[in-house]
């Protein structure tokens, strides 16, 4: 079985600061980490690798160089095989365009049976683009997956949403997209990090090494752009409201209420 699990190196949200004349995100000496589902994405994959025999997982990222850290992570924590998808061309990629990019590359991989991917990103939080990907490829689609259970060439998940759980059975391949309930990510192993990690060779692609409409990606082939980002400001001051019971200040409370409309 062959699983490919789609990452993303994001800035640490804990770090990130906005430039207040061009409100775009400094990235500048902010760390990055590999997206959060994304990891738990990741730890299914290797979770399934732990328990049957003759499964290679291969990580797909596409970004600038440096998104190679990401990639060492990955192998450091068990995965066999890691691809880097970059070029200029790719910049400045909205999810349709990076959807797209991703699925060229997945159709160059082939023979996959199960397609990983985070429900969303932090330095979006769109979850759009493992829906895109399942959509481009023709494939079927579980997302916001909590719970997984393999069986020969079908897969039984257990699919969250804000009313419930359902359980979905689907055959091979599959696009499934994970949320934080799936697992609890290890961490990288001390062999992972100095025998596979630090000897693995990359494999780098460019444009030219996948097959790919160029008026559909990077910034020009992208049908949405961010147009503004900023910093939530909170523009009040509290007030202190008297009475001599408690009583007497729930009302002056409830009167307040009312009079900003929230009651």
């Amino acid at each position: 079985m062959k699983i490919v699990v789609c990452i993303k190196q994001v800035p640490d949200t804990n770090e990130v600061r906005i430039n207040h004349e061009t409100g775009t995100l400094i990235r500048d000496g902010v760390p990055s980490i590999i997206n959060p589902d994304d990891k738990n994405a990741l730890e299914e994959a290797l979770r399934i690798k732990d328990t049957y025999k003759d499964i290679n997982v291969t990580v797909l990222t596409m970004g600038p160089p440096q998104a190679k850290n990401a990639l060492k992570e990955a192998l450091a924590m068990g995965a066999d095989d890691a691809i880097l998808l970059t070029d200029r061309a790719f910049a400045g990629s909205d999810t349709w365009a990076t959807a797209t990019i991703l699925s060229a590359a997945l159709r160059k991989i082939e023979d996959y049976d199960i397609i990983f991917c985070g429900r969303q990103a932090i330095d979006g939080d769109t979850a759009q683009v493992g829906p895109e990907i399942a959509e481009f490829l023709d494939l079927p689609q579980i997302t916001y997956v909590s719970n997984l259970e393999i069986n020969e060439n079908k897969v039984i998940a257990q699919r969250a949403t804000e009313d419930g759980h359902f359980l979905i059975e689907s055959s091979t391949p599959v696009v499934l997209t994970a949320i934080k309930e799936l697992n609890s990510p290890r961490y990288m192993s001390t062999w992972g990090i100095f025998k596979k990690a630090s000897n693995y060779e990359i494999k780098e692609w460019t444009i030219d090494d996948i097959v790919v409409d160029r008026t559909q990606i990077g910034l020009k082939g992208s049908p949405t752009n961010v147009y503004k980002t900023f910093v939530p400001t909170r523009n009040f001051e509290g007030e202190i409201l008297d009475g001599k019971t408690a009583k007497e200040k729930a009302q002056k409370f409830l009167i307040k209420m009312k009079e900003r409309h929230i009651l």
